[in-house]
């Protein structure tokens, strides 16, 4: 048999697969071709690979082109099996004066007659020749040869038909596919926008899988897109917008590739444009910013000039989704701009290093203000049948940035809509599952079909703690939040959350936002500690609160890295030792013991003595484990040091305890040893405080403080009170 017939035979392949359609039924009526079925049958009897060949040119003849339907392609599969395509795929040796591609053309064109079949495509057989099919996507030779083209076509309707079942993306990328792929698109050879295609689908399917497996690769390819993206001139530039999203890496974006990308972007926004071709740039721009912040818009007059259009579209695009009665709102759009947004609000609040100028962030909030306004009176509008929607979840988290920062402005909106928010968190909360699927769906929403850079939270709670934190100080919506529970589902929420950090579970793995979560819990507890303490005092949540918080601090003390956390939580539960003094569970139980000598370690543990050259006396300094954080830990411990203080009258056991540790004596020894100039007043002060109460509530601790030089020492620190306290009997 020549050649030539081998390669018509093959036309059982191209005649239905080539143009990537093998789905028109046959021209008969309801029975079978009798010709095909006579065919079929020798194809099944042949005995060797002539008889098989010969059998497949009669069944070609049989069968005119694009009239295989599905069941006469099952049929010949029946009748040819994978044992004849394997031997053609790996053969080495071609008939004399056929070239060596051709039996594998034919292996692959029988594999992509096959894979129309949803079921062959994802069996073993074709599932183990993807490494085989990946390397036929480059061929050497002739590139302009038919057979060869044909061959490639085919190889793409195989691997396209694989990443259609359930688990071929994850065989595709085990077999080296992604790679190949990549390779092949940069090549731009034949075939080379279909690789484009299925790499697309590859990384939507499993985007972080293809980075592990081909980072290099994809990174090449990213490359080569953002620098067409900014070089084109022409309507390729919108297309490219909207796969650009998709090749960003979940790690760090090469500079070159973000130049090219803030390039682009700012040709095309800075330019009229109908919303079809806005829309695809303003989601590359938020996917950007959700990968990188603000790191890809360059410094100086240019980027600040970008990132103001940025924002300045963001807000009008949300206003005339938002505002408009019976506008049709494009979510996806909508979000985007959400992401936009919020970048903004970050560089208008940072302080160091912003790419905006203090005209340009006056602007930009007043901007920004007339979106949130929206945004409140969109979500006034929301009904119970939408709360579980993902663009509800985006437009709370926008909103939840926004009273971080600010909540001056639009005091009366948000108050009214402070009951409904209260709701929303706590079905989102209830329903927890639910909600951490929302966060996904906002993900897809906004972007990509894949996560974005970090992943969006997934409970509405914690995107609104640091603006309740603020709300709390203020009478009016404090007022609102107690009313509707909110105490009692930050309670709940925080205890939940708590568990997350206690023995058992690797702390390790923990993201962040658990930890600055209970910590933003903390100063709202503060605030009501402070703003309600009736509140405190009768809401059996904070008896459940205070319970957890001694049983905990004693290891968390003992925790590296956890110090700040320890440091709310002992400030936290000390001044609600104050209000809950006379509850049976403060009454020298093991429990309160542990919880308030963990107390003392925390505040006696922050300064130490430090020599200094070419002085006598030492100084007094922060430890080293305080002082990389004391800026955000000294308020804690003067508020800590000042609730003890007042808790030692309140607690008749509580003198003999902390003198049992040696603190008062400690601290007055620390005095003694440092220079009295390098102990600020309100250090003294702070100091005095606790060691007066401790002296006027126990005749021993006096004693003590007397044996270590206490009232020297008060007089060289005009510590009037304590030198008073000490002289009496």
């Amino acid at each position: 048999m020549s050649c030539c017939d081998l390669a018509a035979a093959g036309q059982l392949g191209k005649a239905g697969t080539m143009a990537s359609d093998c789905e028109p039924a046959l021209n008969q009526a309801e029975g079978r071709n009798p010709t095909l079925e006579r065919y079929l049958g020798a194809l099944r009897e042949a005995k060797n690979d002539s008889e098989q060949f010969a059998a497949l040119l009669l069944v070609t003849k049989a069968v005119k082109a694009g009239d295989i339907d599905a069941k006469t392609r099952r049929r010949i599969f029946d009748a040819v099996g994978f044992t004849f395509p394997n031997r053609l795929l790996t053969t080495k040796e071609a008939p004399d004066g056929c070239p060596d591609h051709v039996l594998r053309a034919l292996g692959v064109a029988l594999l992509a007659c096959f894979c129309s079949d949803p079921e062959l495509a994802a069996h073993p057989q074709v599932l183990n020749k993807i490494p085989i099919l990946s390397t036929f996507l480059t061929p050497r030779g002739d590139p302009d040869d038919a057979a060869r083209r044909s061959m490639i076509d085919d190889t793409y309707q195989c691997l396209t038909a694989v990443a259609g079942t359930p688990r071929g993306p994850r065989h595709l990328i085990a077999g080296g596919t992604v790679s190949a792929l990549c390779q092949a698109y940069l090549g731009h050879g034949y075939g080379f926008d279909q690789a484009l295609a299925l790499l697309v689908g590859l990384l939507a399917a499993a985007e972080t899988q293809c980075w592990k497996e081909a980072e290099p690769d994809l990174l090449a390819v990213l490359r080569g897109l953002s620098e067409d993206f900014q070089k084109a001139e022409d309507a390729s530039k919108f297309e490219l917008c909207q796969l650009l999203p998709l090749f960003l890496p979940p790690t760090t974006v090469p500079p070159e590739c973000l130049r090219d990308l803030q390039a682009g972007l700012a040709r095309i926004l800075g330019s009229k444009l109908s919303s079809w071709q806005r829309n695809p740039a303003l989601k590359l721009a938020a996917r950007l910013a959700h990968a990188c912040g603000s790191d890809w818009i360059p410094a100086g007059s240019s980027g600040s000039k970008f990132l103001a259009l940025l924002v300045n579209l963001a807000c009008v695009e949300v206003r005339l989704a938002l505002e408009e009665p019976g506008s049709e709102v494009k979510e996806d759009v909508v979000t985007a701009c959400y992401a936009l947004m919020e970048l903004g609000i970050q560089e208008c609040t940072r302080c160091e290093q912003s790419l905006l100028k203090e005209p340009q962030k006056v602007q930009l909030v007043s901007i920004m203000k007339e979106a949130i306004a929206a945004v409140i009176h969109y979500l006034q509008q929301v009904g119970s049948e939408k709360q579980k929607e993902p663009f509800v979840f985006a437009s709370v988290r926008i909103l939840g940035a926004w009273l971080a920062e600010e909540t001056s402005s639009l005091r009366k909106e948000i108050c009214q809509l402070l009951p409904f928010l209260v709701r929303y968190a706590k079905t989102l909360y209830e329903e927890a599952e639910e909600a951490n699927d929302l966060s996904q769906q906002v993900a897809n929403l906004a972007i990509s079909p894949t996560t974005p850079g970090p992943s969006w939270p997934g409970d509405a709670l914690r995107l609104l703690l640091p603006g309740w934190c603020h709300l709390t100080v203020e009478d009016g919506p404090r007022e609102i939040l107690i009313k509707e529970g909110a105490p009692s589902l930050l309670c709940k929420y925080f205890l939940q959350h708590w568990e997350l950090t206690s023995p058992g579970h690797d702390t390790s793995v923990l993201p962040d936002s658990v930890e600055i979560g209970l910590q933003t819990c903390c100063h709202i507890f503060l605030n009501l500690v402070v703003t309600a303490p009736g509140l405190i005092k009768r809401d059996a949540c904070f008896t459940s609160l205070m319970n957890t918080l001694m049983a905990s601090l004693p290891a968390l003390v003992q925790q590296q890295g956890r110090l700040l956390l320890a440091a709310n939580v002992a400030t936290l539960g000390l001044l609600m030792a104050r209000l809950l003094s006379t509850s049976p569970a403060l009454q020298g139980t093991p429990a309160s013991r542990g919880f308030f000598a963990a107390a003392i370690l925390f505040l006696s543990q922050s300064h130490v003595a430090r020599a200094t050259p070419g002085s006598d006396q030492a100084l007094l300094a922060l430890s080293p484990d305080y002082e990389g954080i004391w800026a955000d830990l000294q308020e804690l411990w003067f508020l800590g040091m000042q609730a003890f203080t007042g808790c030692v009258p309140l607690l008749p056991w509580l003198a003999p305890a902390a003198l049992r540790s040696r603190w008062p004596q400690e601290l007055l020894q620390l005095l003694g040893s440092v220079s009295p100039t390098s102990v600020k007043p309100e250090m003294v002060a702070a100091y005095q405080g606790v060691l007066v109460e401790l002296a006027r509530a126990n005749r021993l601790c006096r004693e003590a403080m007397r044996l270590q030089a206490g009232e020297e020492t008060a007089s060289h620190y005009r510590m009037a009170a304590l030198e008073q306290c000490l002289s009496e009997p």
